[in-house]
């Protein structure tokens, strides 16, 4: 199963995230804690060079609590500031107002030196499709000041967003990059619902999924759907049995059944899973 969505726009928006970083102080990148390296656009990386860095792990609430410590214990090894945060509740958020300082301390003492007073940090807000970064921010600021959706791609346009007199932030557009060079990546972007689910093959997804989960997180479909767990097959006709996924005339109904595991594999009700780690990726 192949893993690609570049669409138009993207080019678009990544032309002007270029055009507009000579304007900001800090990026803020924000990525899924479920798939912290696959959900990180590497083009975030090569526009933000010089630029200071923060990094949101955002969805904490869907991850595994411990493998996320692990990422961000990870992060802040490379240099990046960090914040583990739920962007729906503002828990946290003054945290990140203090890293968002001390990210910017070097630019905050030199406004100094110049005789600069209370200009604020401008921060870029970045990151890939479904990420979370329209819900952010309006939770970050106490109201709605961006549009925000379930689907990827809803941000297509640049906003600047004053939150208070240290801080202002310019959303920008979900981007991925033209080439996935390994397709672990479109798999687990695929899962988080960052690639348009009317591209994807969803029985085949929910096949992967199930594969990851009975390797990485054993018993626990059986635990959501009161099942006996054996190979990815069975366990999705397990499952279709399970929930009465059935077509007309009372077959079982299997496609239903992959929808089924895919949304709620998203929405957290079978549990909170991280499935990638860093040593995944060390070469």
């Amino acid at each position: 199963m192949q893993f690609q969505w570049y669409p138009g726009h993207m080019t678009k928006a990544k032309r002007q995230m270029q055009e507009d970083i000579k304007l900001i102080d800090l990026i803020i990148e924000l990525v899924d804690a479920r798939t912290p390296m696959s959900s990180r656009n590497p083009d975030i990386d090569d526009l933000g060079r010089n630029k200071a860095r923060l990094i949101l792990m955002n969805k904490t609430d869907l991850a595994d609590e411990k493998k996320t410590e692990v990422w961000s214990r990870y992060f802040k090894s490379k240099g990046y500031f960090v914040v583990c945060v739920d962007a729906r509740s503002r828990g946290g958020f003054q945290q990140i107002q203090n890293e968002i300082m001390k990210a910017c301390k070097e630019k905050i003492e030199r406004d100094l030196r110049r005789g600069i007073k209370n200009r604020p940090v401008r921060a870029m807000v970045a990151g890939i499709p479904n990420v979370g970064k329209s819900t952010f921010i309006n939770t970050y600021a106490k109201k709605a000041c961006t549009k925000t959706g379930n689907k990827p791609g809803v941000t297509k346009g640049k906003q600047w967003i004053r939150l208070n007199k240290s801080v202002e932030l310019l959303d920008t557009p979900g981007i991925l990059w033209p080439k996935f060079d390994d397709q672990r990546v479109g798999l687990c972007l695929a899962l988080i619902g960052s690639i348009k689910d009317d591209l994807l093959n969803t029985d085949e997804l929910a096949m992967e999924l199930i594969q990851i989960l009975l390797r990485k997180y054993p018993g626990a479909l059986a635990d959501r759907y009161h099942i006996e767990e054996t190979d990815a097959l069975q366990t999705l006709m397990a499952v279709a049995e399970s929930r009465n996924c059935r077509k007309k005339g009372g077959e079982l109904d299997y496609s239903k059944a992959a929808v089924l595991i895919v949304e709620e594999f998203r929405s957290g009700r079978i549990g909170r899973f991280t499935i990638e780690m860093p040593k995944e990726w060390e070469s």
